[in-house]
């Protein structure tokens, strides 16, 4: 396959998986009235998933600073499918929620009291300072993380090592940041 058809691989796969993220999110396409049993596990199996991708990431890193490719290759292409098995739990439970968790919703009516307000205070602010830059980099990372493991299962080692310089620190901070996000809203679901 040459370089020109990966990208516009690469760049279809983004485009859509931003757009149904987008549309879940908005819930433009409406969830089943009764989510399965096993919806609300799944923003614990995502936080899982990350906290394992964390991991991975990190003794990846340590493996090719050692000269190890054969492991780092396996532990990244196992990164990679726990990434994608995160990516499809995610988006079956938006589309399997029909309504959004807010931070600091105590009640989960979706409206925060002037009192909740008070009680979050700065936690609020926090969250939302963290959740912000990891949904854009989340979006970002994806076309980063498939050029990456392009060069590098077909040993291109140069434009590897070059692409990865960006992908390896972005996608660390996802999953890392993924995991927080799930720590701080987790107390406010109401399934």
């Amino acid at each position: 396959m040459t370089d020109k058809f990966i990208f516009r691989f690469v760049a279809v796969v983004t485009v859509f998986v931003i757009l149904v993220v987008i549309v879940l999110n908005r819930h433009l396409i409406p969830g089943p009235e009764t989510p399965p049993a096993f919806t609300p596990y799944l923003p614990m199996l995502n936080a899982i998933l990350n906290g394992t991708c964390s991991i991975l990431l990190v003794t990846s890193l340590y493996y090719i600073m050692h000269g190890n490719v054969k492991v780092h290759k396996r532990l990244n292409i196992t990164t990679f499918i726990l990434s994608s098995l995160f990516l499809v739990s995610y988006i079956l439970f938006h589309y399997l929620m029909r309504r959004d968790t807010l931070y600091g919703d105590a009640n989960g009516d979706g409206v925060l009291s002037a009192e909740e307000r008070t009680a979050i205070g700065g936690l609020r602010t926090l969250y939302l300072s963290i959740l912000t830059p990891h949904i854009i980099l989340a979006a970002g990372v994806l076309p980063l993380v498939l050029l990456s493991f392009n060069y590098g299962l077909k040993m291109q080692v140069e434009k590897h090592k070059k692409l990865v310089r960006w992908t390896f620190p972005i996608w660390l901070f996802v999953t890392v940041s993924g995991v927080v996000v799930y720590l701080m809203i987790s107390p406010y679901y109401h399934f």
